[in-house]
């Protein structure tokens, strides 16, 4: 893929969303971006299943109900990028940069998103079903019942987290911070807390039946 080629297919979708003539819905499935400027570019609803977007820098690109289903994202820049309602079904943010980046009721089911930056951002109603969130910083993360059954969310940073109503059955949140985190209503059955931090956490309502409590710390 050429700067050319890409910057075409980019004119031509916006013609798509616009409704002109001559425009064409993007497809950039198994396209090679890896380190590419997309910085603002609008690719709402394009294909992008299986890209290679590896250390690309998508800041503020809007991405809305896009395909990027197994695509590689490793260590891209996606800050305050628009996601929301995306397909990121088993796609790989090792390391990417997400703060305050939405991705309200976007399909992040079997996502890898270890070491990755959340911060602020919003997962509103978000499906991360077997996301893999080992060491992520979700530090002030709107997760406002956000699906995470199943989730691993060892040594994750989840200080001060929104997650009223989330469901974390069977979630992994060994040696996890939720230091002043919000869990009101929250889903905990089954839930691994070992050794996890709970100062100053909300946990109003929370069903914490048959979780494991082992170690849990609620004072410094």
């Amino acid at each position: 893929m050429t700067k050319e080629n890409l910057k075409t297919i980019l004119e031509l979708h916006l013609k798509y969303l616009n409704g002109l003539p001559g425009g064409k819905k993007a497809d950039l499935s198994r396209a090679d971006l890896r380190w590419f400027d997309l910085g603002y570019a609008n690719l709402e609803g394009a294909n992008l299943v299986w890209a290679v977007l590896k250390g690309a820098n998508l800041e503020w690109a809007d991405l809305k109900e896009a395909d990027l289903a197994n695509a590689n994202l490793e260590n891209a820049n996606l800050e305050e990028a628009n996601l929301g309602g995306a397909n990121l079904k088993v796609a790989n943010f090792f390391k990417a940069y997400l703060k305050k980046a939405y991705l309200k009721k976007a399909n992040l089911e079997g996502a890898n998103l270890e070491e990755a930056n959340l911060e602020e951002a919003n997962l509103k109603g978000a499906n991360l079903k077997r996301a893999n969130l080992k060491g992520s910083d979700l530090d002030g993360a709107n997760l406002l019942r956000a699906n995470l059954r199943r989730t691993d969310l060892r040594y994750a940073n989840l200080e001060t987290a929104y997650l009223v109503g989330a469901n974390l059955k069977g979630t992994d949140l060994r040696y996890a911070n939720l230091e002043n985190a919000n869990l009101e209503g929250a889903n905990l059955e089954k839930a691994n807390l070992k050794n996890a931090y709970l100062g100053g956490a909300n946990l109003q309502n929370v069903n914490l039946e048959w979780a494991n409590l082992e170690g849990v710390k609620k004072y410094d």
